[in-house]
């Protein structure tokens, strides 16, 4: 093999990479697989595919070594294949914003507006949630929950939150987080919260990124 068809064959397969991502819908899945493992059902019902059509994309993950798969009875469930993926996937979202002014547009009308409180960031919520000065508070589904947390994160699914306040301190501040600096679950959390009279706020990222940074994480309900 000489020099030119080795660089050929070698950008070939980087090409595979770069080919898996080319999809919104593929990077969604990505998205939603760095929550935990999920079912090819669940993962089409979350990203408003056809269980064909998010089985197609998966395989097109799985053929570029992105996911794993295993199986468990009728059912096969899906994860990343490592902590690279998720690594991978955050570089592209980081690019992303820096460059493309669309991204910053689109965020801007969706977060920016919704509580007037900057978010909080990750070191800030490690302190306050340290010295107990605020309730962490996961709106995440109790599955995404179960698979790993913020420890002492109280979780209420965004949807049952306005029939569950009761169980939340008045007194003390809120800080709301689920998927990631793009999720809305917080945003509408925060909204609800403070419409009933509570100090809420959003965390700036998600689960994902806390895992990420090497940060404490608990599993289990």
């Amino acid at each position: 093999m000489d020099d030119r068809e080795f660089k050929d064959a070698l950008y070939e397969q980087f090409a595979r990479i770069g080919h898996a991502l080319s999809t919104p819908k593929r990077l969604e899945i990505l998205d939603l697989l760095g929550q935990g493992e999920r079912s090819v059902e669940v993962l089409a019902g979350e990203a408003g595919l056809s269980v064909a059509n998010a089985s197609q994309h998966l395989r097109v993950l799985r053929s570029a070594r992105l996911v794993d798969a295993r199986r468990d009875g009728p059912y096969v469930y899906y994860r990343l294949a490592d902590a690279a993926v998720w690594r991978l996937w955050s570089a592209l979202r980081d690019l992303g914003k820096s460059r493309l002014a669309e991204i910053e547009q689109l965020v801007r009308a969706v977060f920016m507006s919704e509580e007037g409180l900057e978010p909080v960031d990750l070191p800030t919520l490690r302190t306050l949630a340290r010295g107990g000065r605020v309730t962490v508070l996961d709106v995440r589904p109790p599955q995404e929950y179960r698979a790993g947390h913020i420890p002492g994160a109280v979780s209420i699914p965004l949807e049952e939150l306005e029939r569950r306040l009761a169980e939340l301190p008045r007194e003390q501040d809120i800080v709301a987080y689920c998927r990631g600096p793009y999720c809305v679950l917080a945003v509408q959390a925060v909204e609800i919260l403070r419409r009933h009279g509570y100090t809420a706020r959003r965390l700036q990222d998600g689960f994902p990124e806390w895992r990420s940074e090497g940060l404490p994480v608990e599993v289990g309900a």
